[in-house]
């Protein structure tokens, strides 16, 4: 069961989910645990008050091209896009090259579309790590980027 921080009291701003369109984008590399964590955030939108026919959803092959693959779902008219991924460090300096790239990639996507891009992409030292944050005992950090698009969205349409 995906942990979830969403509850009507939790976000400092009403959220209103009606007419809302929001995208989840995920990395098919690790597949065995993005789909964990994808499932974490859809069940959070849908607590939120979401349609599942609101929830857009992309799968790129990996956390690298998570930023292009935003774009692609802000292109469609997404309000807000969680970016889903999951990089385990190995023993070559990839990682770094590849989380960087992730991390700025999916902060500059947000700030040229105006819009809430969300970092959901867990970097973690090895596999039980991962699985820990995907619905073990650490929560869903899926869930966690789901309240994030909401919190966010929530704070944009304060008047």
């Amino acid at each position: 069961m995906a942990t979830s921080l969403f509850s009507s009291s939790s976000l400092p701003y009403r959220f209103q989910p009606n007419e809302l369109k929001i995208g989840i984008v995920v990395a098919d590399w690790n597949r065995h645990i993005t789909e964990v964590l994808k499932k974490g955030a859809v069940d959070t939108l849908i607590a939120a008050g979401l349609d599942k026919n609101q929830i857009l959803e992309l799968t790129v092959p990996g956390s690298f091209e998570l930023p292009h693959g935003a774009q692609i779902l802000f292109s469609r008219e997404c309000d807000a896009v969680i970016c889903i991924g999951c990089v385990i460090r190995g023993d070559t300096p990839h990682f770094d090259y590849v989380c960087e790239a992730a991390t700025h990639g999916i902060l500059r996507v947000g700030l040229d579309a105006s819009k809430p891009c969300i970092f959901g992409v867990i970097t973690t030292e090895n596999e039980q790590q991962a699985l820990d944050r995907a619905g073990g005992k650490l929560g869903n950090k899926g869930s966690e980027a789901a309240t994030a698009a909401c919190w966010m969205l929530a704070a944009a349409n304060q008047h």
